[in-house]
């Protein structure tokens, strides 16, 4: 059965299952919505199906700090209670309990 419904929200840390990077979840589109050739340069053994939910991280791995987009069929909840360290967290987010952030209602402090 395919999954349509976005299983994760906004605020969520999440990882990628096969690769090592983690990230906190900024937006959510219910279907794939990238280019056709961003699509096709996955590799096809582990390229996802195009209509689940797709989510738009601010993610991090041990290098570097980016913006990912990836499928629902490809993310796990991120269990280490590490907070992000992407330089974009605080100007959306606020408190981070260890498993997901608040969203700020709004940017004035």
């Amino acid at each position: 059965m395919i999954e349509r419904k976005a299983k994760y929200q906004i605020g969520d840390v999440v990882k990628h299952r096969y690769f090592e990077f983690r990230g906190v979840i900024f937006d959510v589109d219910p279907t794939f919505s990238n280019t056709e050739e961003w699509w096709q340069s996955i590799p096809a053994e582990v390229r996802p199906r195009k209509d689940q939910p797709f989510y738009h991280l601010l993610a991090e791995n041990e290098e570097t700090e980016y913006i990912a987009y990836v499928s629902q069929q490809n993310l796990l909840r991120d269990t280490s209670e590490l907070p992000v360290r992407h330089p974009q967290v605080d100007e959306i987010f606020g408190h981070f309990d260890g498993a997901r952030y608040e969203v700020r209602v709004n940017n004035t402090h």
